[in-house]
């Protein structure tokens, strides 16, 4: 079956652009387009797509409070964030809001699709890089303080990790440290396979989404800290 995506930019030829070079894939169909905030809501509600393809600024409603209204829904669309810059604050809070993911806008094609499946799977896009970058913003004091319950990163708060096994919530730390599964099986001396397993079962005992709220959350929690790219916790 083809994933449905919604297409959301505020300037039509770039959204006409992202529409026909999904559109041109045999197991992809853009159900709708949306140049504003309050119609990509609208046209989410009522076409049901798979995954939702935003814009951070746009009129009337902005990217990150339309991510929020449509990630708070059951049975959600998965929603890919589009910008023009790497990684700002607004991509940050994107992510808070509930974001799967986030790509610049001038990614090439090939990329744009990729991330589209990965994110239907039920996965992120957050490459160890990007990953990197966001710590960026906690070692720079950026982050808002920590307030248990206050987002949808952060259902159970503090007292979900008590359900953590202890390799579970060091599994945590690396995830959050921009490792990927291969090197936090190097880490550990397992295989990537087990890793996949730990990660899975933290997301679920802890009712996080994917590792973009995983990483967020240990960060918010004071369980990881933000260190050079190439050093680990």
């Amino acid at each position: 079956m083809s994933l449905r995506v919604l297409v959301v930019d505020d300037q039509g030829v770039v959204r006409a652009g992202f529409a026909a070079v999904i559109d041109a894939e045999e197991d992809m169909t853009v159900v709708g387009e949306a140049g504003a905030g309050a119609e990509a809501v609208r046209l989410a509600g009522e076409l049901a797509p798979d995954v939702v393809v935003m814009d951070v600024r746009l009129p009337d409603l902005d990217g990150i409070a339309a991510t929020r209204i449509i990630t708070g829904w059951q049975n959600a669309p998965r929603v890919l964030v589009l910008t023009a810059f790497d990684l700002d604050a607004y991509v940050f809070e994107a992510l808070r809001a509930g974001a799967c993911g986030f790509l610049l806008k001038d990614v090439p094609a090939a990329e744009l699709l990729r991330a589209i499946r990965v994110v239907a799977a039920g996965e992120s896009v957050l490459t160890p890089a990007a990953t990197r970058r966001l710590i960026g913003h906690y070692a720079s004091g950026t982050r808002p303080a920590f307030r248990p319950g206050s987002g949808p990163h952060d259902p159970a708060g503090l007292t979900g990790l008590t359900g953590l096994t202890s390799r579970e919530r060091y599994v945590l730390t690396l995830v959050a440290s921009g490792l990927d599964d291969a090197e936090i099986a190097g880490q550990l001396g397992t295989t990537a396979r087990t890793v996949k397993s730990h990660v899975d079962a933290l997301l679920r005992k802890l009712g996080l989404r994917d590792r973009v709220q995983a990483t967020i959350l240990a960060y918010d929690l004071g369980l990881a800290r933000a260190n050079l790219p190439g050093t680990h916790i």
